[in-house]
């Protein structure tokens, strides 16, 4: 079994996107989604992302082999749920690991579900129904420094965030006019058990440096999919997709709700329509993980996880990252 290099694919023998890396037991954990061959349509819905199962992968530390744990969840075995096990996210707590993911119901609509294991690895058992009052995709929890949880979510277009801004479904709705402000993600803090929300989601506020919100029509700024929050310093860090420009950016709060001030970017894009992301601390030093197509040769429906270590500069800036180069 070959050791894992930076900015290589973790494995080769399957496709996987959307990392999700955590330290547990003193190991690093990469919870990603699994990208399977199709048949289908290549659009702006999604419909090219035809996952169905998600397969855990562990190393002892960055550069040790990595290790594929096999199958944790199934479509089959989540009752509420028809297609599409996007990315996801996981949890411990309650001496429990917590699977958040995303999934179409049987009404085609992305909601959010939750599945359980003894172990990391699982396998996961899911819960009957989805977490009651969610939608869209793209689940990322972080675990306080208090033992507070929070989720973060949503994601554009195929992840139909801009069709929830009433509170309800709205199959036709359009996203705000380029000069109004751009859609945030929604934060809801969880209850203690993990399964439910503890109250109505809310949407998250992304401003620049004077404190106004970022427009819908600012590509390299604006939220498109993919959150993840991770503290560092005591301050919480905010990292999202821009989507169409395909960068990793990021913005900064006091609080894990915000309102978040943009401060730049970490990741330049990748090769492949989609990029997806995580950050984690093991031991001394911060990782950043991703994905990209490279090992496909650029088919952007079948994507890879990477890794590459992450630095900050005196003042808490991230330094941005080449995926190609040195940096």
């Amino acid at each position: 079994m070959k050791h894992s290099e930076p900015n290589k694919p973790l494995v080769t023998h399957i496709f996987t996107a959307d990392p999700s890396a955590h330290v547990f037991e003193g190991k690093l954990y990469i919870y990603p989604s699994h990208d399977l061959d199709h048949n289908g349509p290549s659009n702006d819905n999604g419909d090219q992302y035809a996952m169905e199962d998600y397969h855990i992968l562990s190393m002892d530390d960055p550069t040790a082999p990595c290790v594929d744990h096999g199958e944790a969840l199934h479509l089959r075995d989540i009752p509420w749920a028809s297609k599409q096990l996007w990315a996801p996210d996981a949890a411990y707590k309650n001496n429990t690991y917590y699977l958040f993911f995303p999934a179409r119901d049987k009404n085609g609509i992305f909601r959010i579900g939750v599945a359980t294991s003894p172990n990391p690895t699982g396998p996961f058992t899911p819960e009957e129904n989805y977490i009651p009052g969610s939608f869209s995709i793209d689940p990322a929890v972080l675990v306080d420094d208090d033992g507070r949880a929070y989720m973060y979510f949503g994601g554009l277009w195929g992840g139909q965030l801009e069709k929830w801004q009433t509170g309800t479904f709205q199959p036709d709705a359009t996203g705000p006019a380029p000069t109004e402000p751009a859609l945030g993600p929604r934060v809801a803090e969880l209850s203690d058990d993990m399964l439910t929300f503890k109250h109505a989601p809310k949407e998250i506020s992304i401003v620049d440096e004077h404190g106004q919100p970022i427009l819908a029509c600012d590509e390299d700024r604006r939220y498109f999919e993919g959150p993840w929050v991770h503290k560092y310093n005591g301050r919480y860090y905010l990292s999202y997709s821009t989507g169409t420009t395909h960068k990793i950016v990021y913005a900064v709060s006091e609080s894990p709700q915000g309102p978040f001030v943009f401060k730049g970017t970490i990741l330049n894009p990748v090769i492949g329509w989609t990029t997806h992301h995580s950050i984690v601390q093991f031991r001394d030093t911060w990782y950043l993980f991703y994905h990209d197509c490279s090992l496909s040769n650029g088919v952007d429906h079948k994507r890879s996880v990477k890794y590459t270590e992450l630095h900050y500069n005196e003042d808490g800036t991230i330094q941005t990252i080449d995926p190609y180069g040195e940096g």
